[in-house]
C-alpha cells in the first residue's frame, strides 16, 4: 500500500517546450511593448492580423523549413523555390492556359520536385545538405529569370476575386480618423497558414512520421539502431519542405497578384532565423513546431517597431542579426545548463577566473 502523503515525481520539461516558452513569453513582452510604446498603431486588432495578411508565405515557408531543421537539416532553397512558383503561377493565369486549380497543382507541382530532387540527393546519396540546396537555390533562380525578367500583373477575373476576397470580423473593428468604422478583415492566405499550422503541429506530435523526424535529429545513429528508417524519414522531411514552398508561392502571388523575379528573395534567411528565435535548432533533434510562427511575429513585430520609430529601414536587418546572435546565444546557456553535453559552453583558458 502506498503512503497517502507520497507524491508522484514531476516531469522535467522537455528542452522543445522549454524553448517555446521561452520564445512565447519573449514575443509576448516585445508586442506589450509595443502597445505601450506605441497604441495608435498596436492597439489596432488589423495591425495584429496584418502580421499575417502580408506574410502569409513567409509564415508557410518557415513551417516547411522548421520539419527539415528538426530533422538535423536545412533548406536554403525554399526562397528561390517560392519565387519561381509565383513566377510560373502568374504566367499560365495570365496566359489563360489554365484555372486557379491548374495553377495550384503546378505550384504543388514544383515545389514537390525539388523536394524529391534535394531529398533523394541528401539522404540517399549522402551528400551535405547545405550543398545541395545551395544548388537547388541556383537552379530555381536561373528557372525564374529564364521564364520571364519582367513583372506580371494578374488580371484573370476569377484570380483577382480570390485575391480581393476577405473575411470580416466587424467586433474586432476600429473608427479611422473621419469616424467611418473600419471591419477587420482577415485575407484567404491566412487561413491557409492556419490550417497548415494544425496540420503539421498534429503530424510531428502525434504520428509515427514526427517522433521519427526529432529521433534522427537528436542523433541518427540512435535512431537506425531502434530501426527507424533514417534515409526515408529525411527524403520525406524534404519532400514536405518543397511542397511547403510550393505552397508558399501560390499564397505570396494570392497576396501581391503579380510575378516578379524578386519574390521570394531572402525568404530562406529570414525562415532560418524566424526558427531560431521560436527555439528551434540547427543541430537538429530539438524544437517545437508552433514556435515557427512565434518566431516568425517576433521578426515581423521587430520591423513594425522599427516602422513606427521611424528609424532607417536598413537597421532591421541589424536589429534582427543582433536578435539571432541573441537566441543562439540563448540556446546555448540554456542546454548547458540543462546537462546537454554537445551544447555545453567552453570558456577559453583567459576568460576562466
Amino acid at each position: 500500500m502506498e503512503s497517502p502523503n507520497t507524491t508522484k515525481p514531476k516531469t522535467r520539461l522537455s528542452n522543445s517546450n522549454l524553448l517555446f516558452m521561452i520564445a512565447g513569453i519573449i514575443f509576448v513582452l516585445m508586442y506589450g511593448f509595443a502597445l505601450i510604446r506605441y497604441p495608435g498603431s498596436f492597439m489596432q486588432f488589423q495591425t495584429f492580423f496584418d502580421l499575417f495578411n502580408l506574410n502569409a508565405a513567409l509564415f508557410i515557408v518557415t513551417l516547411g523549413l522548421c520539419v527539415v531543421m528538426i530533422a538535423g537539416g536545412i533548406d536554403i532553397s525554399v526562397g528561390a523555390v517560392c519565387g519561381l512558383v509565383t513566377m510560373a503561377c502568374a504566367m499560365l493565369l495570365q496566359s489563360g492556359a489554365a484555372s486557379i486549380w491548374g495553377a495550384l497543382l503546378l505550384a504543388l507541382a514544383i515545389g514537390t520536385a525539388f523536394g524529391v530532387l534535394h531529398g533523394f540527393l541528401i539522404a540517399y546519396l549522402e551528400i551535405q545538405p547545405f550543398i545541395i540546396t545551395l544548388s537547388g537555390m541556383f537552379l530555381a533562380q536561373g528557372l525564374l529569370t529564364t521564364l520571364h525578367k519582367d513583372p506580371i500583373n494578374v488580371t484573370m477575373p476569377a484570380f483577382v476575386a480570390l485575391r480581393n476576397y476577405t473575411i470580416e470580423i466587424p467586433w474586432l473593428g476600429t473608427v479611422n480618423r473621419l469616424g467611418y468604422f473600419i471591419p477587420c478583415e482577415i485575407k484567404p492566405g491566412v487561413i491557409v497558414v492556419v490550417v497548415l499550422i494544425i496540420l503539421y503541429a498534429i503530424l510531428m506530435k502525434w504520428s509515427r512520421f514526427g517522433r521519427n523526424v526529432y529521433a534522427i535529429g537528436g542523433n541518427s545513429q540512435s535512431a537506425r539502431m531502434l530501426g527507424i528508417n533514417v534515409k526515408r524519414t529525411r527524403f520525406f522531411s524534404y519532400v514536405i519542405c518543397g511542397l511547403t514552398a510550393g505552397i508558399s508561392g501560390f499564397v505570396y502571388l494570392m497576396t501581391t497578384g503579380a510575378g516578379n523575379i524578386g519574390n521570394g528573395a531572402l525568404f530562406e534567411m529570414k525562415a532560418i532565423a524566424s526558427n531560431v528565435i521560436g527555439g528551434i535548432l540547427l543541430n537538429g533533434g530539438v524544437g517545437n513546431l508552433l514556435g515557427a510562427p512565434i518566431g516568425t511575429m517576433t521578426l515581423l513585430t521587430i520591423n513594425e517597431l522599427i516602422r513606427a520609430a521611424g528609424v532607417q529601414s536598413n537597421l532591421q536587418a541589424i536589429v534582427s542579426g543582433l536578435l539571432l546572435y541573441l537566441f543562439i546565444v540563448l540556446q546555448s546557456i540554456v542546454m548547458s545548463l540543462r546537462g546537454e553535453r554537445k551544447f555545453r559552453i567552453v570558456l577559453p583558458p583567459w576568460l576562466k577566473p
